[in-house]
């Protein structure tokens, strides 16, 4: 037998191997591969973004509101936070970190959102409460009128989020939620 006449019976024993094992090559688009990435990211943001639970454990604390997610923007009704309670929410940031934020309409008919952290507070990881028209640090113990939330920076104020009013819509843009990545990751609490 000539060497080609071997190499080529080798060649189809390898590929019917392959074929009958699954360990064949398929190729497959670029751009179907990421698109398929970015719906499962969209997808998996909005399954574990936002689930229930008011207890004073900061990882169940969370509102059953269920925004609308985007690759840019998270966005909630604005009818939603029309009864004063501040409604909690969490974002998947990756690597294991989770952000927490709240969403409430203050006393004077503004609705505000802040990181369920501050400056000082943040590494105990315990977040707020509301009582009444405050929140209040589950740290601390310092009260926070719900007017100055979004107003005044530092210390152990709540951490301010940017939010805009679209129509009847309350709009997050991601970039901003993730700048809050620093109030949540633990394995800097040195």
């Amino acid at each position: 037998m000539s060497k080609k006449k071997k190499r080529s019976a080798e060649e189809k024993s390898a590929a019917k191997k392959a074929a009958v094992l699954q360990t064949e090559k398929k190729s497959q688009s670029p751009l179907r591969t990421l698109v398929v990435i970015a719906v499962v990211v969209v997808a998996g943001l909005a399954f574990y973004l936002f689930q229930t639970g008011l207890d004073g454990n900061p990882q169940a604390r969370t509102s059953s509101i269920q925004p609308e997610v985007t690759a840019t923007e998270v966005s909630f009704p604005v009818q939603a936070f029309s009864d004063g309670q501040a409604k909690y929410f969490q974002y998947p940031a990756g690597n294991g970190i989770t952000i927490r934020f709240f969403i409430l309409r203050s006393s004077d008919g503004v609705i505000r959102a802040a990181y369920d952290a501050c400056d000082v507070c943040w590494r105990e990881g315990k977040g707020y409460y509301q009582d009444g028209d405050f929140m209040v640090c589950r740290n601390c113990g310092q009260r926070f009128a719900s007017v100055k939330v979004n107003e005044i920076k530092g210390g152990c104020n709540p951490a301010p989020l940017d939010r805009t009013i679209v129509g009847d819509k309350l709009v997050l843009k991601v970039a901003d939620i993730l700048q809050g990545t620093q109030y949540f990751d633990f394995a800097k609490r040195s």
